[in-house]
């Protein structure tokens, strides 16, 4: 048959439902844990270090398991690939919930891995099978995967009253909240399972690990991995930490917990702004730049006026999610071709989530040797205008050189 991808989409739209729904499941499941983090630390008397982990954790999964997801479609294919993907978040759900500490971390490691699956392949799935529709759909998907978390921030504290209300004793409390986040997985399955006679291979710009060695000595592409890992940083920081914070300035655990799920929505919204207005900015280095500057205002505002918090929370969210798209289009923009790209992104994705993994710990750890969120917050703000003089360097226009190499013909 000619038609490369008629055996392949038979119903586009369950496609891309399936695809939507696959997002909405790809952040939720982390986020979930910011505004019972008190609980669940006083619960297995957790010190601050130890309850940043629990953020921490699926970030290392994302730095380990992402270069290799690639490599797990092109053996067992794309779509089973995604199908164990969210088995691995299911599995995960279903051990965390079972309210030990071992349970506990076992569990998010589990949830990370299939989250990392997810996050290489479904855009690689999108880019193959939607070619003409991409910018419109990652703006759609991006929104999905922060409705997605901000539904997992905002639900999680009336689970856990509803636990009490119902005297569930047979877990925790808050292990009976997480175990709410199994449904959309579980629906998420039910939809993909018709994709399952496909077993197609990732596009051929899906990130993987391969011999571009040379881009680990290239300034530029420092550059790029740099600033991705900054706003990573700071953004998982404030996952893992902001309904703590709010709660400390004299919000409730519940408002803390819609305010933490409006950060969430934040962070998706600058996709359906960002990626109709970069296809037409050439120099990037403006909109990185004012992206950098909204996350210190965002911090700086949270410090000095809490009451406010809505506003800075709302603001930083835009900005780190803004921050993660122009990161990302930076990866294609200062490469020439889809395996160069695809390298670059691999890197900047694992030094990224590696020094993301760091964030809530280093947050956790300064909070509880000064007693106050006003260092880890000023800290932060200092590392916001790191990112701003990184975003000048990483968003220009200069593509990567590769070195010629003798023994590959290249045009």
């Amino acid at each position: 048959m000619s038609h490369n991808n008629a055996r392949k989409i038979v119903h586009p739209a369950l496609v891309i439902i399936g695809i939507l729904l696959i997002a909405s499941n790809l952040r939720g499941p982390i986020t979930g844990i910011g505004p019972i983090l008190e609980f669940i630390s006083t619960d297995l008397a957790l010190s601050a270090t130890q309850a940043g982990m629990l953020t921490t954790l699926p970030l290392l999964a994302f730095a380990i398991f992402s270069p290799i997801s690639s490599g797990l479609a092109r053996k067992i294919g794309l779509e089973p690939s995604l199908m164990l993907a969210l088995l691995a978040i299911t599995s995960g759900i279903i051990i965390r919930s079972a309210g030990s500490t071992l349970t506990l971390y076992l569990g998010t490691c589990v949830i990370g891995i299939g989250i990392a699956i997810g996050n290489v392949l479904l855009p690689s799935l999108l880019k193959r099978d939607f070619p003409n529709k991409v910018p419109t759909l990652t703006a759609i998907y991006v929104l999905v995967m922060g409705v997605g978390a901000s539904i997992s921030s905002s639900t999680t504290i009336p689970m856990l009253n509803l636990a009490d209300t119902l005297n569930v004793t047979v877990v925790p409390n808050w292990a009976f909240a997480l175990a709410g986040t199994i449904i959309l997985p579980v629906v998420t399955m039910l939809i993909w399972l018709p994709q399952m006679s496909s077993h197609t291979r990732p596009a051929i710009d899906t990130p993987e690990i391969d011999s571009h060695s040379y881009l680990w000595r290239s300034a530029a592409a420092w550059q790029v991995s740099g600033f991705l890992a900054l706003n990573s940083f700071i953004m998982y920081a404030f996952i893992a930490w902001l309904p703590s914070i709010l709660v400390d300035s004299g919000y409730s655990e519940h408002q803390a917990g819609y305010i933490h799920g409006l950060l969430q929505l934040s962070t998706a919204a600058p996709a359906i702004v960002l990626i109709p207005l970069m296809a037409k900015l050439k120099d990037k280095r403006l909109l990185s730049l004012i992206m950098t500057v909204l996350a210190f205002i965002g911090i700086i505002g949270l410090l000095m006026m809490p009451q406010h918090a809505i506003i800075w929370v709302m603001m930083f969210g835009f900005s780190c999610g803004g921050g993660f798209i122009l990161g990302l289009s930076f990866v294609g923009l200062r490469t020439h071709d889809a395996h160069q790209a695809a390298a670059l992104s691999g890197m900047a994705q694992c030094i990224g989530y590696l020094f993301a993994a760091t964030g809530p710990i280093i947050f956790g750890s300064l909070h509880e040797m000064t007693g106050s969120w006003e260092m880890p917050l000023m800290i932060t703000a200092g590392i916001s205008i790191i990112w701003a003089s990184l975003a000048i360097q990483a968003g220009k226009s200069e593509i990567i050189t590769q070195p010629i190499n003798p023994m590959i013909n290249q045009s």
